[in-house]
């Protein structure tokens, strides 16, 4: 079967919900063994449920990858049932304004999940893939690439996140590991749903069609339209590709100029 991960063990962060969720789900369906890091540990449950009722493997863990720590002893004890083949680093928190609108606790805590805990992550578990490799892949942005009004702080982290992919591809080549991260456009989840909700209240349709449109494509992507290339970067089918990033966003970086 292509894209098999049958005896591989994935960590995805941030796997309760949205683009987490839907790569749990598609990395435990191909046969990996699923450890879900999440802040919210009652949504990781909730995938862990799907994911067994599927007939799947996956356990949650409690975890803010924002605490170095935490991470640390989290990773500690999955890695010492024996090593991780696959990090997916998906776990990330979104801003809405300019530098002017940012606070400095805005960037704070952008920087502390979306870059830190990135770091944190990797830092936990490369001494572990050294030993036989392994592949690493990191959810990045479009908004990593192009200018998109109001999103400074998340643009920085997600920049960010874009060149950690570039530099620990290239430092950890030799060790057989691979690097790769994917960057999504507009992606239809509940994240999106709550923020129209709370902004636009009785608009809902009206902005969501209007968000739609800004990809050239003319619709949002799914979670799982994000899961299945996910899926094919983790797999030994992607075994030639390191130190790229996958935009994935129905034309928006390419065909918005």
């Amino acid at each position: 079967m292509k894209f098999s991960l049958k005896g591989k063990v994935a960590i995805v962060t941030g796997g309760g919900s949205g683009i987490g969720k839907a790569i749990c789900i598609s990395l435990a369906e191909s046969g990996a063994f699923v450890h879900i890091l999440e802040l919210q540990e009652n949504l990781a449950n909730d995938t862990v449920a799907k994911i067994t009722e599927a007939g799947g493997k996956a356990v949650a863990h409690a975890c803010n990858v924002a605490e170095h720590e935490e991470v640390k002893k989290v990773m500690g004890a999955i890695l010492n049932d024996g090593p991780a083949d696959i990090l997916v680093n998906n776990a990330g928190i979104a801003h809405v304004g300019n530098v002017e609108t940012t606070k400095e606790t805005d960037l704070d805590r952008i920087y502390s999940v979306n870059i830190k805990g990135v770091y944190n992550c990797i830092h936990a578990i490369i001494p572990s893939m050294k030993e036989k490799g392994g592949i690493i892949l990191n959810m990045a942005s479009v908004a990593a690439t192009v200018g998109i009004n109001d999103r400074f702080a998340y643009a920085m982290s997600k920049g960010a996140v874009l060149t950690m992919t570039y530099s620990v591809a290239k430092d950890y080549l030799e060790y057989g590991i691979r690097c790769n991260s994917i960057s999504p456009g507009r992606v239809h989840t509940p994240f999106v749903d709550g923020f129209i909700a709370q902004n636009y209240p009785g608009r809902e349709k009206e902005m969501f069609d209007k968000l739609s449109k800004t990809q050239p494509i003319g619709r949002m992507g799914t979670p799982n339209e994000i899961g299945n290339l996910a899926l094919y970067l983790c797999s030994d089918e992607a075994s030639f590709i390191t130190g790229t990033d996958f935009p994935i966003d129905g034309g928006f970086i390419k065909l918005n100029a």
